[in-house]
């Protein structure tokens, strides 16, 4: 009985294998293009990445970007774009934003996520612009970060949106995205720019957060993913997903 129980045992085991190496092999070359195609069109119905939408609104400028990527900062894209537009009805150029004080931006800003460290944020970055630049924000990677509040992920979003210069932008949705796929294994969203400026085409940078933030947002969501709809299921190797819808 025990050697019959094994022989079963093993019959299958070697049938899960086989299962795995099938569908192993099944799953397409990985085609970045395609799929960044795809999204495109299944994100339709959904809001644009809020970046993307003011800049449609009008508010594309370098500055004018960078502040509302510093708006969105821990907060969501609901609350980013109203708060963004009711912020430059009042300022839109570093000079505007000089003659704010404190607690009238702090008061604007409310509904973000630290309004009031966001106001010094914004007015410093304000100072310098205007006493160290002549009033003009240069488009330059090194000099946004050099801005006190900036990070990479602002620096490259608000380069990418207002300029058009090639510039991926990683936040949460794309870091979580990528990884999911199995296209990059990594631990932090720093890590995962870096991979990243390796491996997508310069072409595609852009559109790297312009696609893979609304599709993160309502599709490939953290927890319960849209598996069974998702329109890259078969080049997607779900890496951590455990449950699905």
């Amino acid at each position: 009985m025990s050697a019959e129980i094994t022989e079963r045992n093993l019959c299958d085991i070697c049938g899960q294998l086989l299962f795995i190496c099938v569908y192993s092999y099944m799953k397409p070359n990985f085609d970045l293009s395609l799929i960044l195609n795809r999204i495109e069109d299944a994100i339709k119905p959904y809001p644009k990445a809020a970046m993307f939408e003011l800049a449609e609104r009008g508010y594309g400028s370098l500055f004018e970007q960078l502040i509302s990527c510093i708006v969105s900062i821990r907060t969501l894209d609901e609350t980013t774009i109203p708060v963004s537009l009711r912020l430059f009805d009042t300022a839109r150029t570093p000079e505007q934003f000089l003659a704010l004080d404190i607690p009238t931006l702090t008061q604007i800003l409310y509904g973000t996520t630290y309004p009031d460290q966001k106001a010094y944020t914004m007015r410093g970055i304000a100072d310098r612009i205007v006493n160290e630049f002549g009033g003009n924000l240069p488009a330059d990677f090194v000099t946004l970060t050099s801005l006190k509040g900036v990070g990479p992920k602002c620096a490259n979003l608000a380069l990418g949106v207002a300029t058009g210069q090639a510039a991926i932008s990683v936040d949460i949705h794309v870091h979580r995205v990528v990884n999911r796929w199995g296209y990059v294994q990594t631990k932090q969203p720093e890590q995962t720019l870096k991979v990243l400026e390796t491996q997508v085409p310069r072409e595609q940078w852009v559109n790297i957060n312009r696609l893979l933030m609304p599709f993160g947002k309502h599709i490939c969501t953290g927890t319960l993913p849209h598996c069974s709809t998702c329109p890259v299921l078969d080049y997607c190797e779900q890496v951590g997903v455990e449950r699905h819808r």
